[in-house]
């Protein structure tokens, strides 16, 4: 059964908690990082992306060879009810990691994915937890906030009942990042686009793409300083930022060339904004962890001005 801490008082640091828990889906997206709790941490855990088993936690085995991440979350009274929904998914896996190694406050977990992992018993420490089919009734009852990363499609069929039912959706598909109503957030770099957001209201907050993160996590000071006129960037995107299927077909592909034959081969779309200066190329290297990014920035301010004015 899910663990469930007696009745819950009113949730403290409320700001706090949800920078908190979008910096968790943010990190989940690029892998297992080293501790984050400062803003110093976090950019090391974002040039950290997709390097496995930073946390020092070794996933333990479950029921039928699976191995999930060692969970050692928070368990408070006045903590937020917490549903992650694409639990059993690689990224789902690195949400309980991340959130993990970072005490993030709970009352309560929900592990939620689609209806043929339903019933699946992930084994956590000392206890184990039922994955529930997201698509029954009641699945979001009584959740707070519910991390959503089971891809586009799920998180558009699903999000908007998480909403209804008073959750605050953390999403971290593609589905909603284009959208003008839903904020897209980077908490180091946007907080304020949150500020509006509150428990028990229903809302979603998505994520940015992974390779999005590590560049304005390193790009945003330079530009609050000396103002970015143009950006030229390529990345170099792992196949685990895919998710655990193409980490898989990568195996599959490496068989298929070294055994002499024609690798299977995905077409991965691409989308332009005219009207931002910025030109980028998205390339998925054949490498299971790791993205690797090339930034050229050209700015409105010398940098030696900027040197001085970030020491002063």
């Amino acid at each position: 059964m899910p663990r469930t801490a007696p009745t819950p008082k009113k949730t403290k640091n409320l700001c706090e908690v949800f920078f908190e828990v979008v910096r968790a889906a943010g990190a989940a997206a690029l892998g297992p990082v080293v501790d984050s709790t400062t803003r110093a941490a976090t950019m090391q855990a974002a040039a950290a992306v997709h390097r496995p088993h930073l946390l020092g936690a070794t996933p333990g085995r479950a029921r039928g060879g699976r191995r999930p991440s060692t969970v050692r979350m928070a368990l408070r009274e006045d903590g937020p009810s917490v549903a992650i929904v694409g639990a059993t998914g690689a990224v789902g896996q690195e949400f309980l990691r991340v959130i993990s190694s970072r005490d993030f406050p709970y009352r309560s977990i929900r592990l939620l994915a689609s209806e043929r992992s339903a019933g699946k018993r992930l084994s956590f420490e000392d206890r184990e937890y039922t994955v529930q089919d997201l698509a029954a009734p009641g699945a979001f009852d009584g959740v707070d906030i519910a991390l959503f990363s089971a891809g586009g499609g799920v998180s558009r069929a699903y999000a908007p009942a998480a909403v209804a039912s008073g959750a605050v959706v953390v999403d971290n598909s593609s589905a909603f990042r284009m959208d003008p109503a839903v904020p897209l957030v980077i908490p180091e770099v946007n907080p304020e686009a949150m500020e509006n957001i509150r428990l028990g209201k229903g809302a979603i907050v998505a994520n940015p793409n992974c390779s999005t993160i590590i560049c304005l996590m390193a790009a945003t000071p330079l530009h609050r300083h000396a103002k970015v006129l143009r950006m030229v960037v390529s990345t170099y995107q792992a196949a685990s930022g895919a998710g655990a299927a193409a980490m898989e077909e990568l195996k599959l592909q490496t068989q298929e060339v070294l055994a002499g034959k024609a690798p299977t081969c995905n077409i991965f779309s691409q989308q332009n904004d005219k009207d931002v200066k910025i030109t980028a190329t998205c390339i998925r290297v054949p490498v299971m962890r790791a993205h690797a990014e090339s930034v050229n920035l050209q700015f409105e301010k010398p940098l030696d001005e900027v040197s001085i004015n970030i020491s002063s």
